[in-house]
C-alpha cells in the first residue's frame, strides 16, 4: 500500500504485526565534519540553517567524536573521513539508506549534495559486506532517503513528509526500495523539509511527533493512532530545538541532541520512560547550525 489516505493507511497499519524486521540498526556510520560550512544552496529551503552564523570546525568535530563515542555505547559506529567539498557530506542518511543487503542511494535536490552520492569509500564499504546498490539517483523523482521518510522497520512501514526534497515519485521509489508493506505520503508544513525533524518512530513502538509540522494535523494524528498510548506530541518550540529528530539505536534507548533533550517537560519524559526508553543526550549545537541535528548524522545500518 502507497497512499495518501491517512483513514485507510492507519487502518492497515494497525493491522500488521511488528514482524518485518529487526525494530533497530546492527551497526551506524557516520561522516566527519571535516571542511564543516554552510551550503548555501541547502539553506535555500532549509530554514533550520543558521546561514550568518559563524561556525567552528574544531567544535564541530569535537562534538562529533562526542557523538560517535555517545552512540558507541547502544551498537557499532564507524566514521568516514569528511569532504570539505561537500559540506553537508556529515548527513550521509539523507544520501545513503540501507535494507537487509541493499544500500540505497537517494536522488538529492541540490548538486551540492549530488556529488556525496559518488563516494566510492562509503560505497566500497558495502559492496566488500556484499550489499547490492539500489541507486535512485536515475529516476525522475527527488527523495532523500530517511530524511524525506522515517521508517517503521518492525512494522515494514513508512511516513514520507513530501516538500521540496521529496515528491511522490521519490516516494514511491523509495518505497520499492526499502520492499515496504505500507507508505503514507503527506504534505509537510510550509517551511519544513524533511519529515524526520518533525517526527520520530521509536523501535517501531513510540512516536515523537510535532503535529505543526505538517500540513494537515490530521495526518498527525492518523500516525499518533497507530503507535498510542506511546506518543509524545511536541510543540514547534521543542521541533525547532530538534526534539523531534531522535533516533533509538537499541531497543532501550532514544537519542537526542542536549538542545532536543533540554526542551522537553517533564511528562514528555515520563511518556518515553514508560515506553521503554532511557534518554541519551549529545551536545551538537555547533552541527546544529547546518539545520540538522542528532538523526541528521546517523546512516543506519540494517
Amino acid at each position: 500500500m502507497i497512499t495518501r489516505d491517512v483513514a485507510a493507511f492507519t487502518r492497515f497499519a494497525r493491522a500488521l504485526a511488528p514482524d518485518f524486521g529487526p525494530a533497530c540498526a546492527k551497526a551506524a556510520f557516520l561522516v566527519m565534519p571535516e571542511g564543516f560550512a554552510l551550503a548555501e544552496q541547502s539553506a535555500s529551503d532549509n530554514a533550520y540553517m543558521e546561514l550568518s552564523a559563524a561556525v567552528d570546525v574544531q567544535r564541530a568535530l569535537a562534538q562529533h567524536r562526542d557523538l560517535q563515542r555517545a552512540l558507541a555505547a547502544s551498537l557499532p559506529v564507524v566514521a568516514f573521513p569528511g569532504d570539505p567539498a561537500m559540506p553537508d557530506g556529515l548527513f550521509p542518511n539523507n544520501v545513503f539508506a540501507t535494507a537487509p543487503g541493499r544500500l540505497v542511494i537517494g536522488h538529492m535536490r541540490h548538486a551540492v549534495r549530488q556529488r556525496e552520492a559518488g563516494r566510492t569509500d562509503i560505497r566500497g564499504f558495502f559492496a566488500a559486506m556484499g550489499y547490492a546498490e539500489h541507486d535512485l539517483r536515475a529516476q525522475p523523482g527527488v527523495c532523500e532517503l530517511t530524511g524525506a521518510l522515517v521508517i517503521d522497520r518492525a512494522r515494514g512501514l513508512g511516513l514520507c513528509g513530501l516538500s521540496e526534497r521529496c515528491d511522490e515519485a521519490g516516494a514511491a521509489a523509495m518505497h520499492a526500495a526499502f520492499g515496504l508493506r505500507g507508505t503514507l505520503m503527506f504534505d509537510l508544513a510550509p517551511g519544513e523539509y524533511h519529515t524526520n525533524v518533525v517526527m520520530s518512530v521509536l523501535a517501531g513502538r513510540a512516536l515523537v511527533v510535532c503535529p505543526a509540522g505538517f500540513a494537515d494535523p490530521a495526518a498527525a494524528a492518523g500516525i499518533a493512532a497507530v503507535y498510542a498510548p506511546h506518543v509524545v506530541e511536541l510543540s514547534p518550540a521543542q521541533k525547532a530545538a530538534f526534539a523531534g529528530n531522535g533516533i533509538a539505536l537499541s531497543p532501550d534507548r532514544v537519542w537526542m541532541s542536549q538542545a532536543g533533550a533540554a526542551s522537553l517537560q517533564g511528562g514528555q519524559r515520563a511518556q518515553l520512560e514508560r515506553a521503554g526508553f532511557a534518554l541519551g543526550d549529545v551536545a551538537l549545537d555547533e552541527i546544529e547550525k547546518a539545520g540538522g541535528s542528532l538523526r541528521c548524522c546517523v546512516a543506519e545500518i540494517f
